[in-house]
Parts: C-alpha cells; sequence; structure tokens
C-alpha cells in the first residue's frame, strides 16, 4: 500500500505536513511577533527544498572508492575490483530522466572494473516498466560478468493482485534479467577463477527482519558445496539479513546490500532511516568480516538531499 502511494504520501509530508507543523512549532516556541516570521521562513525553504531535491539532487551521481582487506583473499585476486550499484527503480527513468539511466550504464562501464554486480530492487512496482530499458542495462559489460538479485519489488508484491499473478510477473522480471545477460543468482553462486585461484560471487534471495519483507533467502542453499576456505563475496539486498542470518551462519568475508536508499535525504549525516536500520549506509565490520549498504542508483520516489545516487567501486586487497 505505502509503495502505490509513495509520491502522494511523500506529497503530502513535504508540502503540507512538516512546513505547517515547523511553522506551528515556530509559532509556539518562539515570542509572538518572531514565531510568525520565522515558521513562515522555513516553510517556505522546506517546500522549496522538493523541487531542489527533485530536479538537482536526484541528478547527482557520485563514484565511490573503497577497498576491503583480507588475509583469505588468494594471491590472484589482489586488487581485484568488483562495481556495485543498488536499487535502480528504474521505473522511474521516464521521459528525459532516460538520460540519467544511461549516464548510470556509462558511469558503470567507465570504471572498466573485472566484475559488476546489482544488489536488487530493479523495478518499482511492475516488470512492464523494464521493456524500454532492456537496450540499455544490457550495455553493462565486465571481463568476469554482471551478477544480479532480487530485491522486495522485484517480487511484484505491491501489486494489487493475487499470489499466483505476482508470481508470474516475478518470473517476467527474472527473464528480463537473463535477456540482459545478467547472471541472476536466486540462493545460488558463481565461481570466478584466476589460474588455480577462485573466489566466489554467492547471490541470496530477498531476506529482510520486517515480516513485510520478502524472506525467501537461504544462506545455506546459496553457498551449497563452497568449501569454508573460500573467499565469498555475498550478495544480499536486505543488510538487515547481515547480522540476523549471514553472520552466524556462514563464513561469507563480505557482505554488499542496498535497500535503504540513506533515506533518500541526511542532516548532518543522519537519516530517518536509521530508526529502522542499524546499518543503512557506508561500511561496517564484525571483526575481518565486513558488510557494505550502497544507498543506491535511484528511488521509487524522484528526490534525493544530501543523499545522491551512487555507484561503489570496490577493490579487494590481500593482507
Amino acid at each position: 500500500m505505502i509503495a502505490r502511494y509513495a509520491i502522494l504520501i511523500f506529497l503530502i509530508l513535504g508540502i503540507l505536513a512538516i512546513p505547517v507543523g515547523a511553522y506551528l512549532l515556530c509559532r509556539w516556541l518562539l515570542p509572538k511577533r518572531y514565531g510568525r516570521w520565522v515558521g513562515g521562513v522555513i516553510a517556505a525553504f522546506l517546500v522549496g527544498l522538493i523541487p531542489y531535491g527533485v530536479y538537482v539532487g536526484f541528478e547527482e551521481l557520485v563514484v565511490r572508492q573503497i577497498e576491503y582487506v583480507s588475509s583469505d583473499l588468494p594471491e590472484s585476486f589482489d586488487g581485484y575490483r568488483i562495481v556495485q550499484f543498488s536499487d535502480a527503480h528504474v521505473g522511474t527513468y521516464k521521459g528525459e530522466r532516460l538520460a540519467l539511466l544511461r549516464q548510470l550504464v556509462d558511469s558503470i562501464n567507465s570504471q572498466h572494473a573485472d566484475a559488476i554486480v546489482f544488489t536488487g530492487d530493479l523495478e518499482n512496482l511492475h516488470p512492464d516498466e523494464l521493456k524500454d530499458k532492456i537496450t540499455i542495462l544490457s550495455q553493462l559489460k565486465a571481463p568476469d560478468g554482471v551478477y544480479s538479485i532480487l530485491g522486495n519489488h522485484d517480487y511484484s508484491v505491491y501489486l494489487d493482485c493475487d499470489e499466483n499473478e505476482k508470481e508470474r510477473y516475478a518470473r517476467i522480471t527474472q527473464q528480463y534479467e537473463r535477456q540482459m545477460r545478467w547472471q541472476l543468482l536466486m540462493n545460488e553462486h558463481h565461481s570466478i577463477y584466476r589460474d588455480s585461484d577462485s573466489i566466489v560471487i554467492a547471490g541470496m534471495e530477498n531476506w529482510g527482519s520486517m515480516k513485510r519483507m520478502p524472506r525467501r533467502g537461504d544462506v545455506k542453499k546459496t553457498l551449497a558445496g563452497v568449501s569454508p576456505s573460500s573467499f565469498v563475496v555475498m550478495l544480499q539486498h536486505d543488510p538487515s539479513c547481515w547480522r540476523e542470518k549471514i553472520l552466524p551462519e556462514c563464513h561469507a568475508q563480505l557482505t554488499l546490500s542496498g535497500h535503504t536508499h540513506g533515506g533518500q535525504f541526511s542532516v548532518f549525516g543522519w537519516s530517518p532511516v536509521a530508526f529502522s536500520y542499524d546499518e543503512w549506509k557506508g561500511t561496517t565490520y564484525e571483526g575481518t568480516r565486513a558488510l557494505h549498504v550502497s544507498v543506491g542508483a535511484g528511488g521509487l520516489i524522484p528526490f534525493r538531499l544530501n543523499m545522491p545516487r551512487e555507484i561503489v567501486v570496490i577493490t579487494l586487497k590481500k593482507k
């Protein structure tokens, strides 16, 4: 329900509820002769942030560089580079915004990484959103391939139809990803070789700690047959799975997630999404094991404020 009416809810909050609330708060806290004026200025400023976030903030794209150092990494993969992008929500890229999707693809390819991974939420609500984007997204190329997993939106769970129809639509989404020559991993893994060395790219289906999220991820199935001595890059859309399932159930050294969008805005480095997720942006370590959460490359709502769209270049280093 929230996903279907997200833009309407956003406009009500951004144009009405939050500015009016700020105005009334100023009237209540400040002396009469100042409260009305200060409240009006603040309310107008807050309303003005909406077009800025839609037309300026959403168009910004940054490339973040991070390193992950591990003694478990085989020597042959020292310096191996992976580009992660997440939460593309390509249904938002309509009309003139298609240029932003092309920019995203070009920026990813220009990193000349060894592999590309997508950590879920390709669509907003319906697989039809992908039809006119397939040609663009098919242009993603890397020597060792493009790997993807499904996010909660990719299961069509927010459509107003029965479960059989949702399953049918989800299969169409999966078909489109394979048509783009992405290697979709659904509780599966793939090994990449350099001479006699190898690393594993593992992809779980979505698993979220919130009960309304799809819970189809299976750690043991994903890593079936993988040696405990292998170096594993785990792809999981929802970062809450890291502490709930991945850390206690397997040895995966590095986990890459998305889902949170970083709240799509922040104030002095803080976002309200922190109320829902302990790990919602950047890299977190638990001993030598790490989780990196990307703030995403799109959004169901085309708005970003102090939380730009991003792609992440991860360089693996041997300790």
